[in-house]
């Protein structure tokens, strides 16, 4: 063989190998259990729902809220679910009004426009928002290590 044919026989490999990728990356992955395990972070925690949440939202957390300068990890997570459960508050309604997943082989980024009715003390609020939510499937399960969301409309 030689040197021309060994240039033809390693580009055809790569380009080859950077199709398959491009089309398993292409393919229309089944997203429902990722949301219904977002849905059930989200509920969790609004009910204060301790053993849902350290199912599915893991020591390694990491959550960026807008308005909040403070990151928060998992322990903060739970305390603030408790903090708006002693304070009287609950869901009313929650609906995620666009999304989008990413998949990254065992990494999922989920983009998501969402909206969320409170009440607190007879009160209710609505507000909505963006979230940018990680989610890591381990042991055939996803959890949720990580989010992002800010809020553009609170009435």
């Amino acid at each position: 063989m030689n040197l021309k044919s060994i240039a033809i026989i390693i580009i055809a490999t790569f380009s080859f190998a950077s199709l398959g990728s491009a089309m398993l990356s292409a393919q229309k992955q089944d997203d429902t259990q990722l949301l219904q395990v977002r849905e059930a972070v989200w509920r969790a925690w609004f009910a204060n729902d301790t053993k849902t949440l350290q199912a599915l939202v893991p020591t390694e957390t990491i959550v960026i809220s807008g308005g909040e300068e403070k990151w928060k990890h998992q322990a903060e997570v739970f305390q603030s679910a408790a903090d708006f459960q002693s304070a009287g508050g609950k869901l009313i309604r929650l609906e995620f009004t666009h999304t989008e997943v990413q998949h990254f082989g065992d990494v999922a980024i989920a983009w998501s426009n969402y909206l969320v009715e409170t009440e607190t003390n007879g009160k209710r609020s609505v507000s909505s928002g963006r979230a940018s939510e990680v989610f890591v499937r381990r042991n055939g399960q996803w959890i949720n290590p990580g989010w992002h969301t800010d809020s553009t409309r609170q009435q």
